[in-house]
């Protein structure tokens, strides 16, 4: 087997539960292959390699990026250590693939991306919902120039999550970079602007309206202004029972779409297309899953193309589909609604 058809090998720096999704997306990627794991804590390591069928288990993030077999890491540790986790990968001139949030911050972020530039290497940040079927299928839509003038475009993530689920360092401000928008809501946050671009502008408003035991946010309201005179809303929160679906609103003069997490429930255009009957009619497949109500209830399929996604761009030279400035944007809005909220202000997105 020649060195371009033998498959990319990857290791998995962090083995919380996202860990988990990585490995099973990476069986399923053609070209692709789980060669090892790093984790300080070598019990877990070991069964997480057991699990997964993994040769390799390494102590240390510099003893797995040492291994000539590791092509990519997928880095899956506490986002407030992506940076110092990627840093050393990309010395060792590996391709990375980044859970959400690239980093806690836009300034972490920006290291991060000038080394990796540096060094010729790949970043791919997972945002695994621009993957799925529907996504996708709005996004065309949107290029396609049906909506006309964007008028409205607004998110709202109304989560559920237990006081369980806020024990340890989770909702703090130095290891998750903040709560509800950071954690939970980024993920439709980048969807919002990754449909109908970036907010130039943002008022908001935080509280701790139920999980008052966290330090950053459980419930957050933005008010937006879009560089091209559009305006919206992102609405986030994990305060709620029982948790709805994320939903995803673009309203604009020829037309008006509601996406729900992956499943497109209004598709209305003042000019119809042969399209519009069947995708009106589409069955949700649920591929991706929802973390409306637990955080493992998504699918590893969203994950297991984006990988599927990076394996080819390196393979074919061409920058991943979500690379790392990709992944910056929906950071730098969720940065500036904390700005936002805790000086009164409207801040310009940066």
């Amino acid at each position: 087997m020649d060195s371009f058809s033998a498959p990319l090998g990857f290791g998995i720096v962090g083995l919380g539960m996202v860990a988990d999704f990585h490995a099973q997306a990476i069986a399923q990627v053609s070209g692709a292959k789980l060669v090892g794991v790093a984790s300080r804590n070598t019990e877990k390591a070991k069964a997480f390699a057991a699990k997964h069928k993994v040769a390799a288990v390494c102590g240390s993030v510099e003893d797995l990026v040492a291994r000539k077999d590791i092509d990519i890491v997928c880095v899956t540790t506490p986002a407030s250590v992506h940076r110092e986790t990627s840093l050393a990968a990309i010395r060792a001139g590996k391709h990375l693939v980044i859970e959400k949030p690239l980093e806690i911050t836009v300034e972490r972020a920006d290291e991060i991306l000038r080394a990796a530039d540096a060094a010729g290497v790949k970043v791919a940040a997972i945002f695994q919902g621009r993957f799925g079927d529907g996504a996708q299928t709005v996004k065309r839509a949107v290029e396609a120039g049906r909506f006309g003038r964007m008028v409205m475009a607004s998110v709202a993530v109304k989560w559920h999550r237990t006081a369980q689920y806020y024990s340890g360092t989770r909702g703090t401000w130095s290891v998750d970079g903040g709560g509800a928008a950071m954690a939970q809501a980024i993920h439709g946050i980048d969807l919002l602007q990754w449909l109908a671009g970036m907010p130039a502008e943002v008022f908001a408003w935080a509280t701790r309206r139920v999980h008052t035991g966290i330090e950053a946010e459980d419930t957050t309201c933005a008010a937006l202004r879009f560089a091209d005179g559009a305006i919206g809303t992102i609405e986030a929160s994990t305060a709620l029972w029982p948790g709805w679906q994320r939903r995803i609103e673009l309203c604009g003069e020829h037309g008006s779409v509601a996406l729900e997490d992956d499943h497109i429930t209004r598709w209305e255009f003042r000019e119809a297309r042969p399209e519009d009957e069947k995708i009106r009619a589409a069955k949700d497949s649920a591929a991706l899953g929802s973390g409306a109500s637990a955080p493992n209830a998504i699918s590893f399929v969203g994950h297991q193309r984006q990988i599927q996604d990076l394996v080819e761009a390196i393979r074919e030279g061409r920058r991943p589909a979500v690379d790392g400035h990709e992944g910056r944007k929906a950071v730098a809005i969720v940065r500036a609604i904390y700005e936002s909220a805790e000086r009164g202000v409207v801040v310009r997105v940066g």
